[in-house]
């Protein structure tokens, strides 16, 4: 049937057939295109959990480099300590 949208075709394989299967078992109606909107939004989700993990990381580096250039907030007896000795825990 002629449309002007994008087909796509899905292989049910070994792993989408047990995802699909629970929905079966329960008598849920299978849409893919609903499965597809869900799966897209919750990648999203993920994607920009990633990226929020990452600019934390990226805003500690920075904070990290800031202090050691400016010394602001590091113990240097401390950092003397553990290079001399090593961490020790009590």
């Amino acid at each position: 049937m002629p449309t002007r949208y994008p087909r796509h075709s899905i292989t049910e394989t070994p792993p989408v057939h047990e995802a699909l299967s629970e929905l079966r078992r329960r008598g849920e109606r299978i849409r893919l295109g609903e499965l597809v909107i869900l799966g897209a939004r919750e990648r999203l989700r993920e994607l920009q959990t990633e990226r929020d993990e990452e600019a934390r990381k990226l805003e500690l580096r920075r904070q990290l480099v800031q202090q050691l250039r400016t010394g602001e907030g590091l113990d240097a007896a401390a950092a003397h300590e553990v290079r001399e000795h090593g961490w020790t825990h009590t």
